[in-house]
């Protein structure tokens, strides 16, 4: 739908001029080749789905349809208009119906980080083409307030969505490591004191992607370090970590899948043990009234019970 500057939306102008309604009795009509069984189909009187046509009528430079003994038959024009309105209303009423039957077509909408949809959304379409292969799945940036404003049907985060229409299930616990190229000159004595002032090593870490007490945690294992770098984007910080003797941190599943391409190793240390992160599944409440949307929620949980 083409916006006209001089004419916001002229469609939606058009529209307003047009009762709709009167579409569905011009397909009933259509179909049916006459007015008494249309009448039937939609429970209106004969009388009310002829007026129907007259308004049609004097909206388009045509009769549309012509008696044909106990019937109609549709003009040229009237065949024309059929093949879009057939094509619309169908498209209506694969959304409106769309809960009630599975042979449906339907996008779900699943948020994400960069990082964790490449980690996680193989695995979540995977689940969701089992159950129902009609459906679509889009992923898209995770965000604050998506879920209570209706952006996202699912988010899979670290951090919190909190409200009280939000639902949330852990999918699985990971630990947290420090990383660093695999010849970095000097990781074996990285974390081999307690005074970790001045020394000529930077840390890199996902500010935004850590839960708040793990962050804090980290500040009292290592409170001198300093910070050269920050980045949203852990492929980003993947690529830093690979050509410098920055040390990074990050879960250990995101290690397992860049430590091969960036040549990265774990630094390891019993300091870090306690480090984990939990990534979550986050939902809208009003989900349960939706089958479609339960259903893979449910096939969601399934995959990842045994994680």
């Amino acid at each position: 739908m083409e916006r006209d500057e001089k004419n916001n939306y002229p469609t939606f102008k058009t529209l307003r001029g047009i009762d709709l309604n009167l579409l569905t009795v011009f397909e009933a009509v259509y179909i049916h080749k006459g007015i008494v069984n249309a009448a039937k189909v939609l429970n209106l009187t004969p009388s009310a789905i002829s007026q129907s046509i007259q308004k049609l009528r004097a909206t388009f430079p045509d009769p549309l349809f012509i008696r044909k003994g106990q019937g109609v038959t549709p003009t040229a024009y009237a065949a024309h208009l059929h093949e879009y309105f057939s094509q619309g209303l169908e498209s209506i009423l694969c959304a409106l119906d769309v809960n009630n039957h599975y042979d449906k077509e339907r996008i779900i909408t699943v948020a994400s980080t960069p990082s964790s949809g490449a980690l996680l959304m193989p695995r979540i379409y995977s689940a969701i083409q089992k159950f129902n292969p009609k459906l679509t799945v889009r992923n898209v940036p995770v965000a604050e307030s998506q879920l209570s404003q209706f952006q996202a049907d699912i988010a899979i985060d670290t951090r919190p969505h909190l409200g009280p229409g939000i639902s949330s299930y852990k999918l699985y616990d990971d630990r947290l490591v420090a990383v660093c190229r695999r010849d970095h000159p000097n990781a074996e004595s990285i974390f081999s004191t307690n005074d970790n002032h001045g020394m000529n090593f930077t840390f890199l870490i996902m500010q935004d992607d850590l839960f708040t007490d793990t962050r804090h945690l980290i500040n009292e294992i290592l409170p001198n370090r300093h910070i050269r770098f920050s980045s949203y984007n852990l492929l980003v910080i993947a690529s830093m970590l690979s050509t410098s003797d920055l040390i990074g941190f990050m879960p250990y599943k995101i290690f397992e899948m860049f430590s091969r391409p960036f040549q990265l190793r774990t630094v390891e240390s019993e300091k870090f043990s306690a480090l984990t992160l939990a990534t979550t599944m986050h939902f809208n409440k009003l989900s349960s009234r939706d089958p479609i949307l339960q259903e893979v929620i449910e096939a969601i949980i399934h995959e990842f019970e045994e994680v």
